[in-house]
């Protein structure tokens, strides 16, 4: 289950951020795939989380957007994570118009549970 965090500058508008939180769940399953989590292109509750920020007043960034992407590691996952990152951030542009964004993918060890 990835979980992603959207910062984002204030003169970003909301219609384009609501574009791209309808977006992302599909893309980002498709950029994470992987035998070990295959993605059949049904998501249920759950399968990806995303969370929206604004940039804060003390907050940095060179770019007006930032996707941010945790996923488990797996050695698939890990073989290509360059060329899943450059097709996330590819499809994102086709499919919203943004521009001026960075995509992050970071594949820590981790487990999730979600109960019953």
């Amino acid at each position: 289950m990835p979980l992603v965090e959207v910062t984002y500058a204030p003169t970003v508008p909301e219609p384009l951020l609501r574009e791209v939180g309808a977006a992302l769940p599909h893309l980002v399953s498709l950029a994470v795939e992987c035998p070990e989590e295959p993605y059949d292109g049904d998501l249920r509750p759950g399968d990806v989380e995303i969370r929206f920020r604004p940039l804060g007043p003390l907050d940095r960034s060179g770019l007006p957007v930032v996707i941010e992407i945790r996923s488990k590691w797996t050695a698939s996952r890990e073989a290509d994570r360059q060329e899943r990152v450059d097709r996330l951030h590819a499809d994102l542009h086709a499919a919203t118009g943004l521009v001026d964004f960075g995509v992050y993918l970071s594949l820590p060890c981790a487990a999730w549970s979600q109960g019953d």
